[in-house]
């Protein structure tokens, strides 16, 4: 068996034990530092398989599976107080739950289970006794279908990448939001000729992960590649990426894809083997999206590994 394929039976069995133990242990603290050593990963590394294989944040999933178990027992058991509920599937307050609840379902909990008859679709996937039921084939579709992704959309290497001088603009929040910062410093840098200097690129350095970091706190920094250093000023500063080893895929997308071919880079550091380190991604674009007969992105998404 060659390696590849040894390292995706290997983390699909512990991220299938992962979601065995959140399951069974809904009512007790659950958090990345707790799962992830339980799945033997760090909780860097975690974090992101986790998202590429599931398409949720662990603190989704996990949010997720204990308001869809209260539904279970909301339905199935009505001698069960909602405080009963509340303790049982790891709530910190009945305030706090039923926030939670109302949000994901529409309704309060004591409004759900009153007419929980008209929600009888739920008591298909939980069983009488709020256990959610495992099913693992769509984690595994998931994966195949990023696997096939990343044959189709990228080529993907792993090399030392080069130090980068960087003017940038820091942008906070939304990913698509990011093109004000770029707006910046695009007016900054052209009267000083700095766009056309050779080899002028764009690049997008991400510092948070939003599998961690609530989106709307989420850190990066519009980009544009210096030959010489410069000094801050305002809202431009300056900084320097460090040499490093990347996995580099590059990619020719839409914005609509850029999600999936991100993910689809992390299902290919497991699957080969390769552990990411804990620094800053970033992206490298290679063209004017505006330029493009179909709007598309030319870029290299580039992963630090160990």
């Amino acid at each position: 068996m060659d390696k590849a394929k040894t390292n995706s039976k290997e983390y699909i069995k512990r991220i299938g034990e992962v979601i065995q133990f959140i399951h069974q242990n809904l009512h007790l603290e659950l958090n990345l530092a707790i799962v992830a050593e339980k799945a033997c990963y760090s909780p860097y590394h975690f974090h992101r398989i986790f998202s590429a294989i599931t398409g949720e944040s662990l603190n989704s999933y996990i949010n997720r599976k204990r308001i869809e178990k209260s539904a279970a027992l909301l339905m199935h058991h009505s001698q069960k107080t909602i405080s009963d509920i509340v303790f049982e599937c790891g709530f910190n307050s009945n305030s706090s739950y039923t926030k939670a609840f109302k949000k994901f379902y529409g309704m309060s909990p004591t409004e759900f289970r009153s007419q929980s008859s008209e929600y009888s679709k739920i008591g298909k996937t939980v069983s009488k006794d709020g256990q959610i039921q495992l099913s693992f084939d769509n984690y595994v579709c998931n994966i195949n279908h990023l696997k096939n992704w990343m044959n189709m959309n990228a080529n993907i290497e792993v090399k030392e990448m080069p130090q980068m001088k960087l003017a940038y603009v820091s942008h906070t929040g939304p990913f698509e939001q990011i093109g004000e910062a770029y707006g910046k410093l695009m007016q900054w840098a052209g009267p000083k000729g700095l766009l056309n200097n050779p080899g002028f690129k764009c690049v997008t350095v991400h510092h948070d992960d939003p599998n961690i970091t609530e989106i709307s706190k989420v850190r990066q920094s519009a980009c544009i590649t210096l030959d010489e250093a410069i000094k801050a000023e305002g809202e431009i500063g300056y900084m320097t990426t460090e040499k490093v080893k990347c996995a580099v895929a590059r990619f020719e997308i839409d914005f609509s894809e850029f999600e999936q071919s991100w993910q689809s880079v992390f299902i290919w550091l497991n699957e080969n083997g390769y552990q990411t380190a804990n620094k800053d991604c970033y992206e490298i674009f290679h063209n004017d999206f505006n330029e493009h007969p179909q709007k598309k992105c030319i870029l290299d998404i580039c992963v630090p590994v160990l």
